[in-house]
């Protein structure tokens, strides 16, 4: 059966210098071997699947790695969502669509400058113990005193987030095999091409991989700096510097103190799959 089909790219506003995502629609009726084989074949970091959602959302997605499914994941979230609307989707409140996942629903901003999705609570935070924080820093191969410092900052794929001294230092990483799926930030100079740069890192069939541009981490990322005074809403992360892309993420912050994590989106491949 063939369906409708679009591959995107996720934080940016020029092809091919964000992070891809393919996007199948209309997807009822397909088993979880079926999305599963189709994720692994795109060999994508995600695959998404737009399905009729349940009471109270616009449309449901479930979201597939190469190997597993994730109940979120930021950068899927945007791009299901651009793809969702472009398909035609009308939303039932203006401005505001809701996705349904694993991890429940998901209120996406839709505004001039792109769309944003609102940063899910975190399923764990606070102090990393000094065992984990040495596997952590040899992994990104730098010594503990170099980090600044780190926390659990965990809202599904299970992120440790790291703050360095400088975006210079983040640029710097270089990372040695390992088990931890490591977010690492540093704040560029005032006046630089945004407030920090971000690198994310997560182990995959035995090797260290570099995730483009992380929505996830970027939300978890935000909510830990925005709380401890080290960021101020809006502020604007670089991510991908390293990959030869040029990821831009967006966040801000309501009054009640929601997190929001934007960007923009492009479709690059339009058409339909079979399966």
């Amino acid at each position: 059966m063939s369906r409708p089909f679009r591959q995107v790219d996720v934080f940016t506003a020029v092809p091919y210098r964000g992070n891809p995502l393919a996007v199948v629609h209309d997807a009822d009726g397909l088993t979880d071997t079926q999305m599963q084989q189709f994720a692994n074949w795109t060999n994508l970091s995600e695959t998404t699947f737009l399905l009729a959602p349940g009471a109270g959302a616009d449309y449901q997605v479930r979201i597939f790695t190469p190997s597993r499914e994730l109940p979120f994941a930021g950068h899927p979230t945007l791009g299901s969502c651009h793809a969702w609307l472009e398909a035609g989707g009308h939303p039932r409140a203006a401005g505001v669509v809701t996705q349904q996942c694993g991890a429940g629903l998901v209120d996406i901003r839709v505004g001039p400058d792109g769309l944003a999705f609102a940063a899910p609570p975190l399923v764990r935070s606070g102090a990393v113990d000094a065992e984990l924080a040495g596997r952590v820093a040899a992994m990104l191969g730098i010594g503990r005193d170099d980090v600044v410092d780190l926390q659990w900052a965990d809202n599904g794929p299970g992120w440790i987030a790291v703050l360095l001294a400088s975006a210079e230092a983040v640029l710097a990483i270089q990372p040695r095999p390992g088990d931890l799926d490591v977010g690492v930030a540093g704040p560029h100079e005032p006046g630089g091409p945004a407030a920090f740069e971000v690198r994310a890192f997560f182990p995959a069939n035995g090797v260290i991989c570099e995730d483009p541009v992380t929505g996830s981490f970027n939300a978890a990322l935000a909510q830990w700096l925005l709380s401890t005074g080290r960021a101020q809403a809006p502020y604007l992360v670089r991510q991908g510097t390293a990959l030869g892309r040029d990821g831009q993420v967006r966040v801000t912050q309501d009054a009640d103190g929601q997190v929001w994590v934007g960007g923009s989106v492009v479709t690059c491949v339009c058409g339909t799959a079979d399966l």
